[in-house]
């Protein structure tokens, strides 16, 4: 590894040069079955043969052009975006976090509007929202926001999954302008609300009445990942903003904040803006990707695989003592153990498995929406394996 890379990662001892579907190869010719996917980026797996052809194809026309232009292939994704999700508007950005920024500066330049002096966003413990000073502020995580004060003021934290803490708050602060919360938090832990749909249910009602923003952040569980193109659709409520971003351009970087109604007109010319955001390179990745997902029908498949996944840990972590439990949201798949076990993760490796562990216990999978059955049944039995013999010693 290069002495000049800043030290911001923890790296594992390992370089990739080359991938098909859930696999990945490192320099010495080793094999990796891939369960994380570039922590669910790379939901068509490596090297999927539409994409290939689609970014090669853009990249010999044109790969870049100012966005005080018309980009053709920026509008048709956009046009795909609001047709598969009901939604109205797009911004084109380049990460998660940066649709999350965009979702903030709405919401505030919504409160402004209305005349509220210090808009203020309802945001949840364990989520993560990025990196950047807004979104760190709003993560509910001390860890990524220590030596970064002063943090970014203009935000509430209410616990996930807690409706009467968010209608507590709005008994009592005037200032709230809206909810921004993940569907299912990853970061967190894949942490799914105990009462499926009615949590984001009711956060539209809350919202309704109030008359803010309900804002998800869909970074992670967008794009087929829980078994519907968006995980909002599970519902059957719509948000009035959603952020996108990793799986959306399959390893091409992108991001988008959609929004609808009176969000999705708020921003005006001058207000925001990306140099990157929507070229025709990445908006070209994004449709290749929509292309793959709807003509491979992967979303039906997240949504059964992940099931099924679930069932085979269960049983065959069914009386082990460490394990507490086994979740899934479509194909983000959490399981939990009753202790830190981040070293998992370099076990893994060695064992030829890519996964990862968050929230300090638990085991966090989310494996390319193109995995068979037979990969997964080599997921269940690798990974299984490993952590029978960290919980025995």
């Amino acid at each position: 590894m290069s002495q000049h890379l800043m030290n911001t990662y923890g790296r594992q001892p390992v370089t990739f040069v080359k991938g098909q579907g859930v696999w990945l190869w490192d320099e010495r010719g080793n094999q990796y079955l891939d369960a994380l996917a570039g922590v669910a980026v790379n939901g068509l797996g490596h090297a999927h043969p539409g994409l290939v052809k689609a970014i090669g194809e853009q990249a010999a026309r044109l790969i870049h052009v100012s966005n005080i232009y018309t980009i053709a292939e920026q509008a048709k994704l956009a046009d795909r975006l609001c047709e598969l999700s009901g939604m109205d508007r797009v911004f084109f950005c380049n990460s998660g976090c940066e649709a999350n920024e965009a979702a903030i500066k709405i919401a505030r330049l919504y409160g402004h509007n209305k005349g509220v002096e210090n808009p203020t966003i309802i945001v949840m413990d364990k989520s993560f929202h990025g990196r950047t000073m807004a979104t760190l502020s709003a993560t509910g995580n001390r860890k990524v926001q220590v030596g970064f004060e002063p943090l970014v003021q203009g935000f509430v934290r209410v616990p996930f999954d807690d409706l009467d803490a968010v209608r507590h708050v709005a008994e009592q602060d005037s200032n709230i302008v809206a909810v921004l919360v993940e569907p299912v938090q990853g970061e967190g832990g894949i942490n799914i609300p105990k009462d499926g749909a009615g949590y984001l249910k009711g956060l539209r009602e809350i919202c309704d009445k109030h008359g803010w923003l309900l804002m998800l952040d869909e970074v992670q569980s967008g794009i087929a990942r829980t078994g519907t193109m968006f995980a909002f659709q599970h519902t059957g409520i719509k948000p009035d903003v959603m952020t996108l971003a990793k799986g959306l351009g399959s390893g091409v970087p992108i991001g988008a904040c959609v929004a609808r109604g009176v969000a999705a007109e708020t921003f005006k010319p001058g207000n925001h803006g990306s140099t990157f955001g929507g070229n025709p390179l990445a908006c070209a990745a994004g449709l290749a990707t929509l292309d793959a997902i709807e003509n491979e029908g992967l979303c039906a498949h997240a949504e059964k695989l992940g099931d099924w996944i679930n069932q085979a840990m269960t049983a065959v972590f069914q009386g082990v003592s460490g394990v507490v439990t086994v979740r899934n949201a479509g194909l983000m798949i959490g399981i939990e153990l009753d202790r830190p076990c981040g070293e998992l993760v370099k076990l893994a490796l060695e064992a030829g498995l890519l996964i990862n562990v968050t929230a300090d216990s638990v085991i966090r999978l989310l494996p390319p929406l193109v995995m068979t059955q037979d990969e997964a049944q080599q997921l269940v039995d690798r990974l299984s394996a490993l952590v029978k013999q960290f919980l025995s010693e």
